[in-house]
């Protein structure tokens, strides 16, 4: 690794502007935004998947990537990404800092507690919690109902057991109520944090935070409860975007963490801009597959920063799109052209999907050792028929190397095609037209079934006149329905609703569908099982 001092001096950032966290990472001091904000900006790339399978498909590996083979051709490239969660960490995906030869560095940092984002988020969001229940406790001034607080306690690691608990059991120790915890990357604190413009932006969405109703039905809000300022001081440090390098010494700004199937997935706006000041390409992602979250790029955050994007590049893998012709996942190593056939049309989907925010797409075929020049060559011909061009990564194994051919293709489709970016709904819309414009025209679901509780959440949104508020569809990531088994590319289906609630501050409704939850669980073998430290204190299995 390079001193991150020599990383920030190779992309024109001033020492002066960095609040050094050791060697190797930093915090970007507001003094650089007030240098850099009369610059031009550079072009944006989004960089989205088909829907994810048990097998990976590297859309963090691919941004990675991407952006040193970009900045090995000459051009000046900046990378914007999230920040990992403990939860999926220590759970069933590891690390988030891509792999082989395509990863941002240090990895175990980074993964692990970083420089303390997280961490302020989770602090900021339990103090809420617990100046709620005080409040209650020392007389209740502003008459809150205990059975409709809907600010719940969060923490960064799965734990399955924590989604629904009773509070205050016990002598003197509050009022007794039902709660419970989400994943801090689901807070909404998490999402004001990552599109908020500053810090005094920072303080007007936390003020706007919904935490209950009283015994009248009205909404009773953070600022209410004297919150904002304790939990601003918690988060004052987080919200400076942090700048770490990849493994070719190519800038990346890591900053936020919100998962894209419960929340809106992407890096901070505050980080992006900086990018965009910083390089002529900035080469982001956002999570899980397009319907996810590139739909809450475009929807949320372009649309709440007034960025314009100029181009989607698509990961899709072999086994991602024989998994979706039905392939076990046991058997995805072997050459069957029949089931990726059968798979293909869920890359289509994504394809047609990404056209209707009127992106140009460049398909970025991840290669895995196993693959079989048919099955890349049947990818290829796909995407000849549909007249997307394509290019094969071999970022993993080459680094910027393996993805010369995936940068110059991005780069002609740069500069012959241009961008005509828009959202996919009008902020005009009642909430239920939205939900029922993305279930149309993303998921391609044919109905929308709200339950007694979403009805009754409509209502509500009805009578406090909030219509304008964007959609946070929370969704399993593996499908385009509700239904996490139903893999290719369904359609005609119905889309259930159970629930939606309000993030104010973050200016969205989360629509809950399915089965979905908010706090996930442990697998049967969480990878923690698999990390050691060694004597040295090298952290090992952290992948």
């Amino acid at each position: 690794m390079k001193l991150i001092t020599e990383v920030a001096a190779e992309a024109g950032i001033g020492e002066q502007h960095l609040e050094l966290y050791g060697k190797y990472k930093s915090k970007l001091a507001p003094s650089l935004w007030e240098e850099l904000s009369h610059r031009p900006d550079g072009k944006l790339v989004l960089v989205t998947a088909v829907n994810p399978t048990p097998a990976g498909e590297g859309k963090t590996l691919t941004t990675i990537g991407l952006a040193q083979a970009l900045n090995a051709s000459g051009v000046k490239t900046v990378a914007a990404l999230r920040e990992p969660s403990l939860g999926p960490c220590l759970g069933m995906k590891g690390g988030a800092t891509g792999g082989g030869q395509s990863q941002i560095v240090p990895a175990d940092e980074i993964n692990l507690h970083f420089t303390g984002d997280i961490h302020a988020v989770t602090s900021a969001h339990n103090l809420l919690s617990a100046m709620i229940d005080n409040h209650i406790f020392h007389g209740n001034a502003l008459d809150l109902d205990p059975q409709r607080i809907i600010w719940k306690r969060v923490m960064d690691m799965n734990d399955r057991s924590l989604r629904s608990i009773v509070t205050g059991l016990g002598d003197g120790n509050g009022t007794v109520r039902e709660a419970g915890f989400q994943i801090t990357t689901a807070s909404e604190i998490m999402a004001v944090l990552c599109l908020c413009d500053d810090l005094s932006d920072l303080k007007k969405r936390l003020g706007r935070i919904l935490v209950g109703y009283n015994h009248l039905g009205q909404p009773v809000t953070a600022q209410e409860l004297g919150a904002v300022e304790a939990m601003a001081a918690l988060l004052k440090e987080a919200v400076k975007p942090n700048l770490v390098q990849t493994l070719e010494g190519t800038p990346v700004i890591v900053h936020g963490g919100p998962f894209a199937n419960i929340a809106h997935g992407c890096s901070s706006v505050i980080g992006t801009r900086y990018a965009l000041k910083l390089g002529d390409l900035v080469v982001t992602e956002a999570g899980f597959g397009a319907d996810l979250g590139a739909e809450k790029f475009m929807d949320i955050k372009c649309r709440q920063a007034g960025l314009t994007p100029a181009a989607a590049v698509l990961v899709v893998t072999v086994k991602s799109l024989k998994y979706n012709g039905g392939v076990a996942k046991s058997e995805l190593g072997s050459e069957n052209p029949t089931a990726l056939l059968e798979g293909i049309p869920n890359m289509e989907r994504h394809i047609e999907n990404l056209g209707k925010f009127g992106l140009p797409v460049v398909v970025a075929i991840n290669h895995f050792a196993g693959d079989s020049p048919a099955e890349i060559e049947a990818i290829q011909a796909a995407c000849q028929r549909l007249k997307v061009p394509s290019a094969v990564s071999k970022v993993w194994a080459e680094g910027g190397a393996g993805g010369q051919e995936l940068a110059s293709e991005l780069l002609r489709v740069l500069e012959q095609d241009s961008a005509d970016f828009e959202p996919l709904y009008e902020d005009s819309l009642d909430i239920t037209d939205k939900i029922t414009t993305i279930v149309r025209e993303i998921y391609r679901g044919a109905e929308v079934s709200f339950s007694p509780a979403a009805k009754r959440s409509l209502a509500v949104i009805d009578r406090l006149g909030l219509n304008e508020l964007q959609v946070c569809m929370a969704k399993t990531p593996y499908s385009f329905s509700d239904q996490a088994k139903l893999l290719g590319a369904p359609e005609g289906f119905t889309m259930g609703v159970r629930d939606i609630t309000l993030s104010l501050g973050a200016g969205f409704a989360v629509v809950i569908t399915g089965n979905i939850v908010t706090m996930p669980g442990l697998p049967a073998r969480p990878a923690a099982e698999g990390i050691r430290v060694d004597e040295d204190g090298e952290i090992h299995g952290l992948e």
